[in-house]
């Protein structure tokens, strides 16, 4: 239901294309990590996500659980609430490596939050926390690099302008981009399995900031 939902909201407020590495392959029981810009991007990355045939497990926000209607499909559909600062934050790696262990895909955000900047334009990927290494080591699965550019263009900056945003995304049409990467095996310590995997992601950005012209992608 999540990806299906996503892919029509998607439609409706901007132009997604999606490109593939050659040999990007989202195998059953692998990671997805993706980089985190926008409110509006995990939508966006689940609906390219859906067109590749993929339904991930996606780990997000607890206060999303909070929302009544949402909350009850998110549980009911097997994702995973991350409780930030919290002691059930190990718990959510559990769940993860338990879904991974199931055969599913589980998109995960390493940069653990979203960055503080009010323009609409791109950057390069923040620095990653630890779980993703921490969940690679655990389960060995595969990690697969997707970077996402656009997203900025639907919300970012106030809240104010983040609504305002989403009010004229479906007028203004932006353009919004995914890019999958290859699969990755994280070997070394957390340190380099962190810098090996930011790196890919960050490629991975790169890639779908080009597509969409952003002088972003060039500085980086």
């Amino acid at each position: 239901m999540l990806s299906r939902t996503a892919s029509t909201l998607v439609s409706a407020v901007g132009r997604l294309s999606v490109t593939c590495d050659p040999g990007a392959e989202i195998a059953p029981g692998g990671i997805i990590a993706a980089n985190h810009t926008s409110l509006a991007d995990p939508a966006i990355v689940i609906a390219a996500l859906y067109r590749l045939g993929v339904s991930p497990v996606v780990m997000a926000t607890s206060g999303l659980w909070r929302i009544p209607l949402l909350g009850r499909a998110l549980t009911r559909e097997g994702h995973i609430p991350v409780h930030r600062r919290d002691l059930r934050a190990a718990d959510a790696l559990e769940l993860a490596a338990q879904a991974l262990r199931q055969g599913r895909s589980v998109l995960i955000y390493a940069e653990g939050g979203l960055p503080r900047r009010k323009d609409a334009t791109e950057a390069a990927p923040g620095g990653f926390r630890t779980g993703l290494a921490r969940l690679a080591e655990r389960t060995g699965a595969p990690v697969v690099p997707v970077g996402q550019a656009g997203a900025r263009r639907v919300t970012s900056g106030s809240t104010i302008k983040q609504i305002a945003g989403l009010a004229t995304a479906p007028l203004r049409r932006p353009d919004l981009h995914v890019h999958v990467g290859a699969p990755i095996v994280l070997t070394g310590d957390a340190s380099v399995r962190t810098a090996r995997a930011h790196a890919a992601v960050t490629t991975a950005w790169r890639m779908a900031a080009a597509h969409l012209g952003e002088p972003a992608a060039r500085a980086a």
